[in-house]
């Protein structure tokens, strides 16, 4: 499967995303990172650690996409309607994620906008979200007011949206430095944080 993350404004975990579903994918079979930021933020990861797929940019991906099950793109952070249009060509899937602040889900309509030209697959993923809480005196977990806000402008807007949601933990926040996926590192909360990448994975394999 060839997936894209695609977002038209940067610090939303387009490159968290990619560099955990491609570590997902791996698992089923050899995966290749391509980035294409010009930030080579996914390349500086890799260098920093020993992730366990290739991560390659645009140029020297060539040699290496045939030998790939699987490809993961993460994109520049703003794209140009022809890069936009590219991609939507190219990728079985186009993820656009997204935190749930206005400015943010202003930028994902927008991408969606673009999308609709080309009838291509998208899907909404929400990132950086406050976790669930409990309620007081109870012990269900229940969303963040701003992730269900969220949920109810995508569902007016007929976006389609991943029920997996990837929530603001310190872990995932650091683990770039260290090089490695948030299951790697050393944190009371790697467990759970990569459970949600684990669950955004499985949402994937059954569309």
């Amino acid at each position: 499967m060839d997936i894209c993350i695609l977002g038209l404004k940067g610090g939303i975990g387009k490159t968290t995303t990619a560099i955990h579903l491609a570590a997902y994918m791996q698992q089923f079979g050899d995966t290749l990172l391509i980035d294409a930021d010009k930030n080579a933020s996914a390349l500086r990861w890799a260098d920093r650690g020993n992730l366990p797929f290739k991560v390659c940019n645009v140029e020297g991906s060539v040699k290496h996409i045939r030998k790939a099950k699987h490809i993961v793109a993460d994109t520049k952070a703003r794209p140009e309607r022809e890069d936009i249009k590219a991609v939507a060509k190219e990728y079985d899937l186009l993820i656009m994620p997204s935190p749930p602040r206005v400015l943010d889900l202003d930028a994902l309509l927008k991408t969606r906008d673009i999308l609709v030209e080309y009838g291509t697959n998208y899907k909404a993923l929400l990132t950086i979200t406050p976790p669930p809480r409990k309620r007081p005196g109870g012990s269900e977990k229940i969303p963040s007011s701003k992730e269900q806000e969220a949920r109810e402008l995508l569902e007016a807007e007929e976006i389609p949206v991943f029920v997996s949601t990837i929530y603001q933990y310190t872990a995932i926040e650091k683990s770039p430095l260290a090089g490695v996926t948030v299951d790697q590192y050393e944190d009371s909360y790697s467990t759970v944080a990569w459970e949600c990448y684990q669950n955004l994975g499985r949402e994937i394999y059954v569309q």
